[in-house]
């Protein structure tokens, strides 16, 4: 079992807590490759997806972990949430306390929202994400899929491009790293740098070619296209320019280096759509890493049947 009875943050597990998600992750993924995709670990658990900022793919990657692990899943979004009625997020809290749920998986548009609730609660919590901070899940399936595909973490050099000082995935995967003896290299303008880029954790580099040849993995992160107007440069066009994954840049990479995306892809901004659909883009394997990944997070925080697992 795992360490804490929350994943809020990177924090709250140990090293060996992310070896035991990822190689448990592992039988699971075996399962999602079956016809019959079901096992009976958490018959009778009560897992509740509570939403309250849009999401397509961690909503819909919990909501199948949850149901292929056999538990009874509640879904919650913000238009259906008693929050749109005033309800503060602690009587949300309370109210599902008082229904008897196991474990909660929290998205919310407020950095703080999931330790809220887990002060509040009896439950185990599940960070899906909050504000600006972390996404603790999206971490670990990114790990889970260099593993996979590089064969280590340990030794890996990971270039993670883009806004780094708005990104809740940077904010878990830099963390992550270190933590499996990886090296991060943020590399962005300094505009989309924090005020204080060396409380990352990361090395910083303002160039993406100067780097290429030494990454094991390009992380690209999503420009947020709705927000495009305040952005802090001066255009779509010049970003993809500076800082866009081509055909060019990825030949400067090693031959068995992978790039990666959380989605969804902007293509032709951070990533060009020949990257995206070549060998070496991996973003469907992240896709399918994260479904075995949440369900051995849910798994591990519930203990499961163990005569019920993949293994």
């Amino acid at each position: 079992m795992l360490s804490n009875r929350h994943i809020i943050e990177m924090s709250d597990l140990t090293p060996d807590d992310i070896m035991l998600i990822l190689d448990t992750a592992e039988s699971f993924k075996e399962v999602n490759e079956r016809r019959i995709k079901k096992l009976p670990t958490l018959r009778g658990r009560t897992v509740v997806n509570l939403f309250l900022e849009p999401s397509t793919r961690t909503r819909t990657s919990f909501e199948l972990a949850a149901k292929r692990l056999s538990a009874d899943g509640i879904n919650f979004s913000a238009s259906t949430s008693a929050t749109v009625k005033g309800e503060s997020l602690v009587d949300t809290a309370e109210t599902l306390s008082a229904m008897a749920c196991d474990l909660v998986i929290i998205r919310h548009k407020y950095a703080g929202a999931p330790r809220m609730l887990a002060d509040h609660m009896d439950a185990h919590i599940i960070n899906g994400g909050d504000g600006m901070h972390q996404h603790p899940t999206q971490a670990l399936l990114d790990l889970f899929t260099m593993r996979e595909k590089l064969g280590r973490l340990e030794g890996l050099t990971v270039g993670i491009v883009g806004d780094i000082s708005h990104s809740r995935v940077a904010g878990s995967l830099i963390p992550a790293l270190r933590m499996v003896g990886a090296r991060p290299i943020v590399v962005a303008p300094p505009t989309l740098l924090p005020a204080r880029p060396d409380v990352l954790g990361a090395e910083v580099a303002t160039s993406l070619d100067d780097v290429l040849p030494e990454l094991d993995v390009a992380y690209m992160l999503r420009i947020q296209m709705e927000r495009a107007e305040g952005m802090p440069f001066p255009s779509v066009r010049e970003y993809a320019n500076l800082f866009g994954m081509n055909s060019a840049r990825l030949a400067k990479m090693p031959p068995h280096a992978i790039v990666m995306h959380p989605g969804p892809m902007n293509r032709g901004v951070e990533i060009s759509s020949h990257v995206a659909d070549s060998p070496r883009s991996v973003v469907l394997d992240q896709v399918n890493a994260g479904v075995a990944v949440r369900m051995a997070a849910m798994y591990l925080l519930l203990g499961g049947d163990a005569s019920g697992t993949a293994a």
